[in-house]
């Protein structure tokens, strides 16, 4: 299995250097747009950002925003996912407003976000954990499905009631399809919080410095910040993924996913 991910994580970095040669080669031949920098200017532009104290500065204010939008969103939907799948008709009442504001684009709410927030970090963290709720809600009520009735009744048997058989038995079944909800919503931080950084660039962040980049016409650091973007996004979600293949490797077992 070791020898495995090796080997995908080799090709991936080949396939990465190939792309990044042709992308230069493109440039120094003059096939790409005119004004477009050399991709190597951009890489050496994005190895001297981490050095800027401002831009570290903006990376933080970005993470912190998606953090702390991520521990509310978290606190909130699972709880909730609980109550909507353990009591019916709770679940029957709100499942229609559920499906009506899910597929609502964050984008779209950053007006609204920033005319009731008027402090930009607040509005971010208000948007990300709206964009947070909906998987980790949904990843929760799908996981109650596949909790074991019987060891629900057997619990209910012994005189818990259905607090306890929630805690007990629902939610650490649920726990893994919990876990991929909160990793599908550490994907979708970044894009929310730099997309309304880019709208109120007031608050600093990366969507500002981008913001700041572009008035300025310095185009490699509009495609460096990006760059860094995707690494910490990369980055994230490897740590994600490995810290959920590690804490649930028994429901990995039980499946039969060996990946």
């Amino acid at each position: 299995m070791i020898e495995h991910r090796a080997g995908r994580a080799v090709l991936g970095a080949i396939g990465i250097a190939a792309f990044v040669a042709l992308a230069e080669l493109a440039g120094r031949l003059g096939l790409a747009p005119a004004g477009w920098p050399y991709v190597s200017s951009v890489l050496a532009t994005a190895a001297e950002l981490p050095l800027e104290p401002q831009f570290r500065a903006d990376v933080l204010a970005t993470l912190a925003a998606c953090a702390s939008g991520l521990v509310i969103a978290v606190a909130v939907a699972v709880p909730a996912g609980l109550l909507l799948g353990t009591v019916p008709f709770v679940e029957r009442s709100v499942r229609p407003l559920v499906e009506f504001l899910r597929p609502i684009p964050s984008v779209s709410l950053i007006p609204i976000a920033m005319f009731l927030w008027t402090e930009s970090q607040d509005a971010k963290t208000a948007l990300v954990v709206y964009t947070c709720t909906w998987p980790v809600l949904i990843n929760t009520l799908y996981g109650l499905t596949d909790v074991d009735p019987l060891a629900k009744d057997t619990l209910r048997s012994f005189g818990f009631g259905p607090v306890a058989v929630a805690l007990r038995v629902s939610l650490p079944s649920a726990a893994p399809f919990i876990a991929t909800g909160v990793r599908i919503a550490v994907s979708v931080t970044l894009i929310v919080a730099v997309s309304a950084e880019l709208l109120a660039p007031g608050g600093g962040g990366i969507g500002a410095f981008l913001s700041l980049a572009g008035s300025a016409n310095r185009l490699d650091r509009m495609l460096a910040a990006p760059l860094w973007a995707g690494l910490i996004g990369l980055a994230a979600n490897l740590l994600f993924t490995a810290a959920e293949r590690r804490v649930f490797r028994w429901h990995r077992e039980r499946t039969g996913d060996a990946s």
